[in-house]
């Protein structure tokens, strides 16, 4: 989910994560919760359409990686908001180093128009900053605004909050999440996340995030790098302070290991997964892993290559061993995935198992005849293949991480499907067997479906 870094160095940051915290217990937990404060709030921004970022009037400005789809005609808005305050810092393993730190930071919202299309939950995004900038890396478009979702990321870290501040100095040029400095590698990140949602709960008055909508859920979100950092939060600070989050979903990276009240929802790649050993799945975590599908797949790299372009003159290329990014379809399951989330916070419905991936005596994941990962949650794409998708590959920076995608030969599809409608059939009974067993939506085994059927697929 993190597809443009800048350095090597920042894929051995996400290719390693974050080691997990320390117990709860080593790390001091208090008697009573830290309340977590309700911060300033100030927005929306004003905004123009996408132009020229380094504007020196605020007004003529845009928010950096604003979405290009036609949010209005989905009944959705997008606003900017920037958030101030007094925040504490927390160690990697729980320790308060220090409090009332003062910081200003901002918050991107994508949301339903009206209260009538909200459906409750809000996904607050920890943006990942592995490429050495905000990066919004689980926004979906189709997925969240058809359920009715509100979307709200987060800069809750120095590398994203600088990069603004350099990219539009009018709109951004006093952000800073380091205490003037004193503290420079994310300590205050864990109370500036939480402000963020208590902002959400509980709006000051005369400016709301979420202008009328009133939330039951909030989930905490992250992907990869970020996931890293829910998992600190998680296992080492979240003892100590007043809960915000009802759940938690740790997309293609750690999870917590500290089993704690508020249920938490692991969904890996193909890529993610490297060893056989795994945590088991208990009342509050539940882990999938999805066959085929890439740390940083097709669907993220396409739709933010015109979002880079704009917003920095040109999106990243890469030379990778085998043509990069899986087309397997991890948003899919991640779509799936938080509505599971949703109701096992609010009902305390778990979300159902999935299979693991499989893996070979010699260590290595065990694959079929075609070349696809054995086990794991079986798309379409998967259980009725065209291309061979996996989660591997080589060469030059996050190439590791995008997967493969080596569309079969004529040859070998005549073999698979003698007639297209045998392959329209395959299809279905993939889509139907994942609906039946709550790891795909609807409404994506719908257009699955018509693309299967659409002559030439």
């Amino acid at each position: 989910m993190t597809p443009f870094p800048s350095t090597a160095a920042a894929l051995l940051a996400v290719t390693l994560l974050l080691t997990p915290a320390a117990a709860a217990g080593e790390a001091g937990t208090a008697a009573v919760p830290a309340p977590i404060a309700v911060p300033q709030v100030e927005g929306p921004l004003p905004g123009a359409p996408p132009g020229d970022p380094a504007s020196p009037d605020v007004a003529e400005t845009y928010p950096w990686l604003a979405t290009d789809a036609d949010l209005a005609s989905l009944g959705y808005v997008e606003q900017e908001f920037h958030l101030s305050g007094n925040a504490d810092a927390y160690s990697a393993t729980g320790q308060l180093l220090a409090s009332d730190v003062p910081y200003r930071t901002r918050v991107l919202v994508r949301r339903p128009a009206s209260p009538a299309r909200f459906n409750g939950t809000v996904l607050a995004e920890w943006q990942n900053v592995t490429a050495g900038y905000d990066l919004d890396a689980l926004w979906s478009t189709e997925q969240i605004t058809r359920a009715g979702y509100a979307w709200v990321g987060v800069s809750a870290q120095r590398v994203g909050v600088n990069q603004l501040r350099q990219w539009s100095p009018a709109r951004y040029g006093d952000l800073d999440v380091t205490g003037g400095g004193q503290f420079m590698t994310d300590q205050l990140s864990y109370d500036i996340f939480s402000q963020a949602a208590k902002a959400l709960r509980t709006p000051p008055a005369g400016a709301a995030p979420l202008g009328r909508l009133r939330p039951r859920t909030v989930l905490a979100i992250g992907a990869s790098q970020s996931a890293g950092r829910l998992t600190v939060y998680y296992d080492a600070v979240l003892p100590q302070i007043e809960s915000v989050f009802d759940g938690f979903a740790q997309i293609v990276g750690n999870a917590p290991t500290r089993a704690g009240a508020e249920p938490v929802f692991q969904v890996l790649s193909e890529t993610d997964v490297r060893t056989p050993v795994r945590p088991p799945d208990t009342e509050r975590f539940r882990r999938w892993e999805v066959a085929g599908s890439a740390h940083s797949g097709w669907h993220g790299y396409r739709s933010r290559v015109p979002l880079l372009t704009r917003d920095l003159g040109q999106a990243p290329t890469y030379t990778c061993a085998r043509p990069p990014f899986s087309r397997v379809p991890l948003h899919h399951v991640i779509a799936a995935a938080y509505d599971h989330l949703t109701r096992w916070a609010e009902r305390g419905v778990a979300p159902p198992a999935a299979p693991p991936l499989e893996f070979a005596p010699d260590g290595t994941k065990a694959r079929d005849e075609l070349g696809l990962a054995r086990g794991g949650i079986r798309l379409s794409q998967v259980a009725a293949p065209t291309a061979l998708n996996t989660g591997d590959n080589s060469g030059e920076t996050f190439c590791v991480l995008f997967g493969t995608h080596i569309p079969f030969d004529q040859a070998r599809l005549d073999e698979l499907y003698p007639s297209h409608g045998r392959y329209v059939a395959a299809v279905a009974r993939a889509d139907a067997h994942n609906l039946k067993a709550g790891y795909l939506l609807p409404a994506d085994a719908r257009q699955n479906l018509l693309d299967a059927a659409r002559p030439g697929s």
